[in-house]
């Protein structure tokens, strides 16, 4: 009788050793991460996902994010598809550790609850450039106007009165010449009348 209650414990203990191994080996755990536990982000994410070994339930989780400061910075977003659970975020603009804590619920295992930390650095402050004026094209008025240059208009004067003394000096050499012509026409006049007296 004590040899097969002996026998019967064993079975017992056997069985729960085996249940014991068979529940760890459907543990549900994390699987993967965005962003990935631990990393460094110079450009901000827009989302946060957790994926899990095995499906979620639709109802009765929670993925919340908070910044350096405790603030919470998701939009409270969550969507749940299949293993995988994912929340929206506001715009980060806080430098430092940002903290996720989730709590997952699966059919075939006990609430899985956590956090991770991930690392963003904001860019520094960018300075609006101040617009500079835009130079506005003359009006047609202007345009149509046209330049008046003392040079050119020096110049022709000289070159009129250039020909005025040319043409006047003309003159004065045609007179002078008609004068000479004169001159001797009369001389010889004389010359011819005094011989015709001498004969």
């Amino acid at each position: 009788m004590n040899r097969v209650i002996k026998l019967g414990s064993a079975a017992g203990l056997a069985a729960a050793i085996s249940l014991g191994f068979g529940s760890n080996s459907w543990a549900n755990n994390i699987v993967a991460t965005s962003p990935v536990i631990g990393m460094k982000l110079a450009t901000a994410p827009n989302a946060v996902s957790v994926t899990a070994q095995t499906s979620l339930l639709d109802q009765g989780n929670s993925l919340a994010v908070t910044d350096p400061n405790g603030s919470q910075v998701d939009d409270g977003s969550l969507t749940i598809s299949d293993t995988t659970a994912v929340v929206g975020l506001k715009p980060l603009t806080v430098s430092g550790v940002y903290t996720v804590s989730y709590t997952l619920l699966s059919a075939t295992d006990v609430p899985l609850v956590g956090t991770f930390t991930f690392m963003y650095s904001a860019p520094a402050t960018i300075t609006t450039p101040i617009a500079s004026p835009i130079p506005q094209p003359a009006s047609s008025s202007t345009a149509s106007t046209p330049s008046v240059h003392p040079t050119t208009n020096s110049s022709a004067t000289v070159v009129v009165l250039i020909l005025v003394g040319l043409a006047f000096l003309i003159i004065l050499f045609l007179l002078w010449y008609a004068r000479m012509i004169w001159v001797q026409s009369r001389k010889s006049r004389k010359s011819e009348s005094r011989k015709r007296s001498a004969k």
